[in-house]
């Protein structure tokens, strides 16, 4: 497109996935028009206490909602689409753009969300150019762990942006191959600015194909004997389809469980990205009825989640099936970072019941990354030649490794940025400058509040979780400054009942009694004042006997009459 010497600033910031791996929402805004780059979640770690999903905060979003013109998508995986029913619930989004499967992902979950109103969506493939506001769009198909993946190419007034989205450089991939050609034409014609994906850009060498482990697959079918379970991820469709034609192969029936396996499979299946006959696919009601060696099950909960299909099958929740000696259960896929305690303590659990647990530790070739390493890295950035760089999609040690990849093959390091959320650069007339940083916090969905709920929530159940609750009620005469009762002290979680116990109770139910008595000598004495000298002295003293810092809730009760 025309680009004018005196074109106005183009504004490039991540609302997520800089300094994580998650949630990718990324925003390209001119004084006219805002285009988003995908709209991910990221899942909880143990420490989010009753949090199911966190988002981007969307404010800037908000403030800027006349200018948004469309979003755009580069796959149909969770950490890219996840988000996509809490932000339309959030601000007008006029269109979303996506490939067949990812349009298909995103229909099923706004119907899962009971998102009534109608959101437009297009789909688009390699061949399809876009014009959103100012901007023109294009593609290039890549190779991923799910079909119909692709980076997005955003011509502006200012310059030209590139972002890969999620791929590898796979020479013998499980569906299409990756574009070359046309990544290296868009190279020729100049790259201003390149957002690349740098999940394993700490990992030498090539990302291993994933042929490679349909061959691990095949290895583990014939070598059963007794029933297989499976575990991934339900939106790894290109995994999904290597272990039902495996299934196919040595003659086992598929049962899928759990809700997002089984919704993704359904959809996979209608537009034909999973083929099969119907006849391969049983529901739990036939397991009893075929040989072991004849069944496969498919399932969620790779990820160790209480309430995933693989938990509740270990515990015996789901009907007609549990585990039994002599199972052989696949995990084809890594633990998220944050993960690893909850995955390990399901798989000690399935070991005890007596099942054979193959993981990546033991059987490196049953997973394979969807990402690239260093060698796949070099040869995007040697294909597409940006004049700046940005690496994205990872945590800072990755997107570091990713810049010093860049600057090792001539990339001047004043032209590589590492950023975080929120952080901007400036594009303008095809020279880039850092701005201002933007809002950009976690938002923590608990429920079905799509408004989320802040740090300090997140802070308090913490210390719920890791210390415990202390309750101090005290009843007070408030026209005649007096405390009527020595202060009554409960705990839930925070010391085990005994001796102890009733020593620091009555400790500090003494020192809360000093305490409160000497500030109602003063003539104004506040309810706030009152419970601040509480906190103050059951918090100090807990913390020196027990190094424990409770959640301490006074309660005060006042004479009326």
């Amino acid at each position: 497109m025309e680009r004018s010497l005196m074109a106005p600033p183009i504004k490039i910031y991540a609302l997520g996935g800089l300094g994580e791996v998650g949630k990718n929402t990324y925003v390209v805004e001119s004084d006219r028009t805002i285009l988003i780059v995908d709209a991910g979640v990221k899942f909880p770690t143990e420490n989010l206490v009753g949090v199911d999903y966190v988002v981007p905060d969307y404010t800037q979003l908000k403030d800027n909602q006349s200018k948004i013109r469309g979003l755009v998508i580069t796959h149909g995986h969770e950490d890219h689409i996840g988000g996509i029913p809490f932000l339309v619930q959030t601000v007008n989004i006029p269109v979303i753009y996506a490939s067949r499967l990812a349009a298909a992902l995103i229909r099923n979950k706004l119907e899962e969300h009971r998102i009534r109103e109608k959101i437009k969506i297009i789909e688009f493939d390699e061949d399809v150019s876009l014009s959103i506001g100012e901007f023109a769009v294009s593609f290039f198909r890549v190779t991923h762990s799910i079909p119909d993946s692709f980076g997005i190419v955003i011509d502006t007034p200012a310059g030209r942006i590139v972002t890969t989205g999620d791929f590898k450089i796979d020479l013998t991939p499980v569906g299409p191959d990756i574009n070359l050609r046309k990544i290296a034409r868009i190279g020729e014609q100049g790259v201003d600015l390149l957002l690349s994906d740098s999940t394993n850009a700490a990992l030498e060498g090539y990302t291993p194909s994933e042929k490679n482990v349909v061959n691990s697959i095949h290895e583990i079918f014939s070598s059963s004997v007794s029933r297989l379970i499976f575990t991934t991820f339900s939106s790894n469709i290109s995994r999904i389809q290597q272990v039902v034609d495996a299934a196919l192969k040595f003659k086992r029936k598929v049962c899928v469980i759990g809700r997002s396996m089984e919704s993704a499979v359904d959809l996979a299946r209608k537009i034909g990205y999973i083929k099969a006959p119907d006849s391969t696919f049983i529901d739990t009601n036939d397991i009893a009825k075929l040989p072991f060696d004849q069944i496969l099950i498919l399932c969620t909960g790779s990820q160790g989640e209480q309430m995933a299909a693989l938990n509740r099958i270990a515990r015996g929740e789901v009907k007609n099936l549990r585990i039994f000696p002599g199972d052989t259960i696949v995990f084809s896929c890594n633990p998220i970072p944050g993960n690893t305690l909850t995955v390990n303590k399901l798989i000690n659990l399935l070991t005890r019941l007596g099942a054979s647990v193959l993981t990546t530790t033991q059987y490196p070739s049953i997973h394979s990354s969807g990402h690239p390493s260093k060698q796949e890295l070099r040869l995007m950035l040697k294909l597409l030649t940006p004049k700046y760089f940005m690496p994205a999609h990872g945590e800072y040690y990755m997107l570091k490794s990713h810049a010093d990849i860049a600057v090792s093959l001539g990339i001047p390091k004043e032209n590589t940025f590492i950023l975080t959320n929120g952080d901007t650069l400036i594009l303008q007339n095809h020279r880039i400058r850092e701005g201002e940083k933007v809002q950009a916090d976690d938002i923590f969905i608990d429920g079905n509040d799509i408004g989320g709920i802040s740090t300090a929530i997140i802070r308090d159940r913490q210390i719920l979780k890791d210390d415990g609750f202390v309750g101090v009620i005290v009843a007070i005469d408030a026209k005649n400054n007096k405390i009527l009762l020595n202060p009554l002290i409960k705990t839930i979680g925070f010391v085990a009942e005994g001796s102890y116990k009733d020593h620091l109770m009555r400790h500090a139910s003494t020192y809360v009694k000093e305490a409160l008595e000497e500030l109602m000598q003063t003539n104004k004495v506040t309810f706030a004042d009152l419970k601040n000298t509480i906190k103050s002295v059951v918090s100090k003293y807990f913390t020196r006997k027990t190094q424990r810092s409770p959640m301490i809730i006074p309660v005060i009760i006042n004479k009326t009459v």
